[in-house]
């Protein structure tokens, strides 16, 4: 890790996380922290752009009193809503023998790759690199300052729908800030969240949100597929509020206070009744823990459903890492149990280990800094020609980028910015034909 402040912006669905951290010595410590209930944003999407930029703005000043920062810019993730993940391989003529391979040829690099992966609906977001090859030598991981009068480069290309780009960037800087990078969400969670086992032999990561449901498998060390499901744990408190016909406030205090995923009780276990009051009822209505728990169940069963007809089609589940979770539905107890029984491998529920932010809801905030903090010279330069190069179509929407040291002292303020511009499962089992190879 490189030491500096970093700092990130997770834009849920039901709330907005910001996180700062301080790597000191390779050491990450979490030093502020800020987390606003969500406003214009429905399932992932923003919807109403200025409503959002308040909300990220109240998350960021909460991080700032926390942190004594003043926080200027932010590294921001974005979700895996309509994303396109195309492996490549593109070349590029360097000129001569005696020429070094600089940034102009990883521009002509990225333009090939845009040409041959990115539809016209779609904004390259980012290239995982697996390696370069120079004039037939290969395993290079960063040919720069190196001489050839060849480049290959091997990948994996994220592009991500023009209008989910443009309405983040404009949220965060109608808020105020600029972006000092945009990072595929399920990418960084996968560094934080998942061994270098486990990412090289393949795994299945399992967010689950408030709004929505992502899956993720990932082998190679590469995001191999992604996809979202649009419910998560907003529609377990709605579930519960419906059938019990009580309120929603009550219906998420209930799900987080006596909530169980998993219904089954063994032959010696009597169910605990519990009083909630009920709309149009002047006494409380005795309810078993039981109930609500088999209300928890059926959604959940329903979306881990869902997620495994996605993972059946492309054979993701016979991945030897099995499926880890995480996000803030992840918390609730013996869903491990449920996960079990619906996809019969191995499960793990993954939980922050950073002082402040030991909740399985911070996970997606965490994990931005984490993976900026450790991400190497080539993909921050690949990333910053990608989001800031001449050859990139920005939004109308003013970008800056800064360093990682761009946070100030509120006694020192700093302002060291600069301003710069077939269907869909047969897709994926082209992705997944070498999948295991």
């Amino acid at each position: 890790m490189k030491d500096g402040i970093y700092t990130s912006l997770d834009i849920g669905t039901t709330s907005i996380k910001v996180i700062v951290s301080e790597v000191l010595n390779g050491q990450m410590n979490v030093i502020g922290v800020g987390s606003e209930r969500s406003n214009g944003i429905n399932k992932g999407l923003i919807i109403d752009i200025d409503e959002t930029a308040q909300s990220i703005k109240k998350a960021v000043t909460q991080a700032e009193e926390k942190s004594g920062l003043d926080i200027q810019s932010l590294t921001v993730g974005v979700p895996a809503l309509n994303v396109d993940i195309n492996p490549f391989h593109v070349n590029a003529t360097v000129g001569s023998s005696n020429q070094e391979i600089n940034e102009t040829v990883l521009v002509k690099l990225i333009e090939q790759v845009k040409n041959k992966t990115v539809s016209s609906d779609k904004t390259l977001l980012s290239i995982m690199v697996e390696e370069f090859i120079v004039d037939g030598f290969d395993g290079i991981k960063d040919p720069r300052k190196m001489v050839g009068e060849q480049v290959e480069l091997y990948g994996t290309a994220l592009s991500v729908s023009k209008t989910v780009l443009h309405n983040i960037k404009k949220s965060v800087n109608n808020a105020g800030y600029s972006i000092d990078d945009l990072i595929f969400q399920p990418k960084a969670m996968s560094e934080l969240v998942l061994s270098e086992d486990e990412q090289r032999f393949g795994t299945v990561q399992l967010d689950l949100g408030g709004g929505q449901t992502t899956v993720s498998a990932v082998h190679d060390q590469q995001i191999k597929f992604s996809s979202v499901i649009k419910e998560g744990g907003a529609n377990i408190t709605k579930d519960i509020s419906v059938v019990l016909n009580t309120s929603l406030k009550n219906a998420e205090k209930l799900k987080r206070e006596v909530g169980f995923a998993f219904a089954e009780i063994g032959p010696d276990e009597e169910p605990q009744s519990i009083s909630i009051d009920v709309i149009g009822q002047d006494n409380a209505v005795q309810v078993t823990e039981t109930y609500i728990a088999e209300i928890i169940e059926a959604r959940l069963a329903q979306i881990f459903e869902q997620v495994k007809d996605e993972l059946d089609e492309i054979g993701a589940l016979d991945l030897p890492g099995g499926v880890v979770l995480t996000g803030g539905t992840s918390s609730i107890p013996r869903i491990n149990e449920l996960a079990e029984d619906v996809f019969n491998v191995n499960i793990k529920t993954y939980i922050p280990d950073f002082m402040g932010v030991r909740y399985p809801s911070f996970t997606n905030a965490i994990s931005l800094v984490y993976y900026k903090a450790k991400m190497d010279e080539i993909h921050k330069g690949i990333n910053h020609l990608i989001l800031f190069g001449e050859t990139t179509e920005l939004s109308e929407t003013a970008i800056t980028t800064s360093n990682e040291l761009t946070q100030s002292s509120k006694k020192e303020k700093t302002n060291q910015t600069e301003n710069k511009n077939g269907s869909f499962i047969d897709s994926l089992k082209n992705i997944f034909t070498n999948f295991f190879d």
